[in-house]
């Protein structure tokens, strides 16, 4: 009799040795390389328990069976906690790599970049054109994207910061916007506060209107500061800005390419050669540089500057010295030329 209980024993022990070994070796396939040629996304719905993403995983051939990841579950009960999201799983990653990205939550990112000096137009015109991102404000108009960022009877030319936004498949382009919108009231409050002495504005809209001209005048970064200094001269004068990106922006649609003499004579209120001062609002998204050129002009006595067609300009101090610089850049372009710079074409240094 004793012998036979041995024997039982003997045989429960070598099963559960078996029953062990088995499990040790499947959760083992965990930690195997999934064979993946190219980057996958999978997508998590909210509210997927995580029983079912190991159903999901099993059935895309990452894992040989959902029991592994039901028992490596059981084992570690924290990386059950998946996030729901879009996550992209990439060569040489293991089962446990993509649980532990899920459990992160490290969803896939694309991204939608604003350009400075692009119009509030150009901007809306970028979020429609990105397919991943969730379109909520298609058919909204301008005012009803305003009050839903908290701005409220505002327009909505110059508040939203240039930059590349990055978002996941959850969010929406209202997100991107109210991002956009923070940041340059964040950068617009932090550049006003330490704004040089002396500025020819009562409030920071107008030096926002300010940065968006400087934006829309250079592609130079070392000339911002100077082109400001310009126009603030100008102002502190009583001399009108007499700037063309304000005459364009002022012509909507009308503009093709090309300022005639009758678009410089024609009234908008966003025509600095007839009207005295700022435009009513600004005329393109501005970036940091640009705010801060406006808001720390640099000192000089230049009131005036020509484009050169190398995307830079020549700045003078009279009337006479301009008028000559007009005759050799611009009655007599040369081949070639161009309001904004080449890529790789002008470095840090001036040119005279």
């Amino acid at each position: 009799m004793f012998k036979k209980l041995l024997i039982v024993v003997a045989v429960f022990v070598l099963a559960a040795a078996g029953g062990g070994l088995w499990a040790w070796q499947g959760l083992q396939t965990l930690k195997q390389p999934v064979a993946l040629e190219e980057p996958v996304l999978f997508k998590v719905p909210t509210g997927t328990a995580f029983s079912r993403v190991a159903r999901q995983l099993e059935n895309a051939g990452y894992v040989s069976d959902a029991l592994w990841l039901r028992l490596y579950g059981r084992l570690y009960p924290d990386q059950t906690r998946i996030k729901a999201g879009d996550y992209e799983f990439l060569p040489g990653m293991t089962p446990v790599a993509m649980v532990d990205a899920m459990v992160e939550g490290k969803v896939k990112l694309w991204s939608v970049q604003f350009i400075e000096g692009w119009t509030f137009r150009d901007m809306r015109a970028a979020l429609a054109r990105s397919e991943r991102l969730k379109k909520v404000t298609t058919d909204w108009s301008d005012e009803d994207v305003m009050a839903a960022v908290g701005a409220e009877d505002q327009h909505p030319e110059g508040w939203f910061f240039p930059d590349t936004y990055m978002f996941s498949s959850n969010e929406s382009d209202l997100d991107i916007l109210k991002r956009a919108h923070s940041r340059m009231v964040s950068v617009l409050e932090e550049e006003w506060q330490n704004r040089a002495e002396g500025l020819p504005y009562d409030t920071p809209y107008e030096a926002l209107i300010m940065a968006s001209i400087v934006e829309r005048e250079t592609g130079v970064p070392w000339e911002r500061g100077e082109v400001a200094g310009v126009f603030v001269r100008r102002l502190h004068k009583g001399m009108r800005l007499q700037t063309d990106p304000t005459v364009i922006y002022g012509m909507g649609d009308q503009y093709q390419g090309r300022i005639r003499r009758s678009d410089l004579q024609t009234y908008t209120p966003y025509n600095t050669y007839r009207i005295n001062g700022l435009p009513p609002t600004p005329i393109a998204l501005p970036g940091r540089d640009s705010v801060h050129a406006a808001l720390h002009p640099e000192d000089g006595d230049t009131l005036y500057f020509v484009a050169r067609g190398d995307g830079s300009h020549k700045f003078s101090r009279t009337l006479a010295e301009h008028q000559k610089a007009v005759r050799e850049y611009q009655l007599n372009r040369r081949e070639g030329y161009r309001s904004f710079p080449a890529p790789g074409t002008l470095n840090n240094s001036r040119e005279e």
